[in-house]
């Protein structure tokens, strides 16, 4: 693998590029005074959180992780980012040794990438050049653990050439005997009215939260949704479905409108959390 350090694109744009503001914007997202336990989580646990700019999505976001955080620390964190570049594969591995924002540099976990890399999944630091999807996920988990959480990135085509059953198979034997989280980067209904969008993202938060593949899939080709991320999205329920990951949540849902005031053409945002049963 490269030794080699992915250095943040959208600091400054996305979210704050100085450490002190972007730590204040990050505590005014969280709960104050929240209990969040220093041992580990305790089983794999799966979010899909939003990666538009703090401003729009931030709190969407927040809402997500501070569930995870209450729940313990992972061990790792798989982040399956959305590919709006189109470079790369259906499904490419960063090779990079860490990813750097304006709070750190937070480490990758060598040995799980390692693993995957041989069970055939391809490294291409390309795709995540210009790519933000999985970037503005790193400060939230800064926030939360510091630089502690080693972490593993991908990217993941759209849902009209996903990643092959076998990858999935592989990413879920990769991480069975470990406490991860596993994050879907992805925002929602793109540019249409608040009320379109809110109804076109139910119908597809429906089968989500039921950790319904099939179910996703078809309406997203059906009504032929926006959704960036709906790639990473549907890895994540082949991951719950294997993992044993039974419960899906809705955390938190918003549009753009709600920020703006203008509700002619938004953008959705939500926080699924997908747990082990009793956890």
């Amino acid at each position: 693998m490269e030794n080699t350090v992915r250095a943040p694109i959208v600091a400054g744009a996305f979210y704050p590029g100085r450490a002190d503001a972007l730590r204040a914007t990050l505590d005014a997202f969280f709960a104050k005074n929240a209990v969040r336990p220093a041992g580990p989580l305790p089983s794999a646990i799966g979010l899909i959180a939003p990666h538009a700019g703090y401003a729009y999505s931030g709190a969407v976001a927040a809402a997500g992780y501070e569930e995870v955080a209450a729940r313990g620390c992972p061990d790792a964190a798989v982040l399956l980012g959305a590919n709006h570049t189109g470079l790369g594969g259906p499904l490419s591995l960063s090779g990079h040794t860490a990813w750097e924002t304006p709070l750190g540099r937070v480490p990758t976990d060598r040995g799980l990438i390692e693993r995957l890399a041989d069970a055939g999944i391809p490294v291409s630091n390309a795709a995540f050049a210009r790519e933000h999807s999985v970037e503005v996920q790193l400060p939230f988990l800064q926030a939360l653990w510091g630089n502690d959480v080693p972490i593993v990135a991908l990217c993941v085509m759209s849902a009209a050439t996903p990643p092959s059953e076998d990858h999935v198979e592989a990413i879920a034997r990769a991480v069975a005997d470990r406490r991860v989280l596993i994050v879907a980067s992805s925002d929602f209904t793109h540019y249409e009215s608040d009320a379109t969008a809110r109804e076109l993202d139910g119908l597809a938060l429906a089968p989500i939260a039921a950790i319904d593949a099939e179910g996703f899939g078809r309406v997203y080709r059906e009504r032929r949704l926006s959704i960036c991320g709906a790639g990473a999205v549907l890895v994540l329920l082949g991951l719950c479905r294997r993992l044993g990951l039974a419960r899906g949540r809705l955390v938190r849902y918003a549009t753009s409108g709600d920020t703006t005031g203008d509700r002619s053409a938004v953008v959705g945002y939500a926080s699924v959390l997908f747990t082990a049963e009793g956890s």
